[in-house]
């Protein structure tokens, strides 16, 4: 049972869950009308695969996971599953994931997830120790799902040239989202990283202006971009307002961080990026549906 359990953890299930989700926000937006096994399919799917990718940044940083209160309980570091006994489950669920998505959807899909787990595994997670251009990099595989979602939505004739500028909008938008929620997490988690060496925060890599004005200019960036898919014709004007009042209000949190400059304002950005997304990503869809 305490095995099982772990196994469980290793998946990080909530993150795995949410960028689940987006890839479904995708799908939902790319078809004239969704059938809900498809949307659990393309969610279990991205929930295989990115579970995988998690297991690898978790084996490659068992030993910096020991040096930060937050992970040193993770699997992993404590011993109960022991790093091969990790690669084995995350060959089975990233094979599994991809072969769903080949097989169910086409093969651009499992194609575009694959480069997401390597971009993340490979590259995103041994940067965090290098360089804070990390986050960029990790920027790309966090932007892909809801692209990933919309080329499932495609058939199984989908193809990179057919893709249009729809899926890059979407993909876009969770780019962007990712600078002020990974530099606020980063912010606020500062003493456990630097423990652990990573190198999240933007050079100088300091809790100062010159990071807060960072994260207010992609915040502020958020906002236009959140536009587009009303120009491009993937939803509405409702969702455009949902969109413009969130990016508004997400803006201001970081006015607060730029006058402040400590953890409890970085704190409630990092909380209003966990519902930025979500909202205006539902905002899309239902105003796609009326």
């Amino acid at each position: 049972m305490i095995k099982a359990r772990a196994y469980f953890q290793l998946l990080k299930f909530r993150l795995s869950l949410t960028v689940a989700f987006s890839s479904a926000i995708g799908y939902m937006l790319r078809v004239a009308e969704f059938r809900w096994t498809n949307v659990l399919l393309v969610m279990l799917g991205g929930l295989l695969v990115t579970g995988a990718a998690n297991i690898i940044n978790q084996i490659h940083e068992k030993d910096l996971d020991k040096l930060m209160t937050r992970t040193a309980k993770r699997p992993i570091p404590l011993g109960i599953i022991s790093p091969a006994e990790a690669w084995v489950f995350c060959v089975l669920l990233g094979a599994s994931g991809l072969a769903l998505l080949a097989l169910q959807f086409n093969y651009l899909t499992a194609a575009l997830s694959l480069l997401s787990l390597v971009l993340y595994g490979f590259v995103y997670t041994p940067l965090k120790t290098i360089s804070p251009v990390c986050v960029a990099v990790g920027a790309i595989p966090g932007g892909l799902p809801p692209l990933i979602g919309w080329v499932a939505g495609m058939g199984h004739a989908a193809t990179f040239a057919a893709m249009g500028p729809q899926p890059w909008v979407l993909f876009g938008i969770q780019f962007m989202w990712q600078f002020p929620h990974f530099w606020a997490i980063a912010w606020v988690a500062d003493d456990d990283y630097k423990r652990a060496g990573f190198k999240m925060l933007p050079s100088p890599g300091k809790r100062d202006l010159r990071t807060a004005f960072q994260i207010m200019t992609y915040t502020l960036l958020l906002i236009p971009l959140s536009l587009l898919p009303l120009e491009f014709n993937i939803a509405g004007r409702i969702s455009a307002g949902v969109a413009v009042v969130c990016g508004v209000l997400f803006l201001l949190l970081t006015f607060q961080l730029m006058r402040t400059q400590d953890r409890k304002a970085a704190l409630r950005i990092m909380f209003a990026s966990f519902l930025y997304l979500p909202i205006v990503q539902i905002a899309l869809v239902l105003d796609k549906i009326q």
